[in-house]
């Protein structure tokens, strides 16, 4: 009888992590949206989570790790304010879009692009 509430126990972990790492917080945005949004304003120099014009900073995992750009937050500040030659999105699409944009484009990176 032990063994089997042990088992059940284990189940019931099991199940409870696989629905948690699912639903990951850190990707508060929509990004189905997001992926629409990035096809149509930032594809063009990051096309494949590349970059076109700086090839260090690309939005791959390691790049955006290496790069301190591997959060919601840091994607939605780089994208709203710009930073060196990434013109600032903050003026053209709305918070919702941009947040959108870096959902999408962190799910993109973990999932390797």
């Amino acid at each position: 009888m032990k063994r089997f509430f042990s088992a059940v126990a284990v189940a019931l972990v099991a199940i409870a992590l696989t629905f948690t790492s699912s639903v990951n917080p850190a990707f508060a945005g929509d990004a189905a949206a997001g992926g629409q949004i990035f096809s149509a304003n930032c594809a063009a120099c990051h096309i494949g989570g590349g970059n076109v014009i700086n090839a260090q900073k690309t939005l791959k995992q390691a790049d955006l790790d290496a790069n301190g750009k591997n959060t919601i937050e840091a994607i939605v500040t780089q994208v709203t304010n710009g930073n060196g030659a990434m013109p600032a999105f903050g003026g053209k699409l709305s918070a919702e879009d941009i947040e959108n944009v870096a959902t999408y484009v962190l799910g993109q990176a973990e999932a390797g692009w």
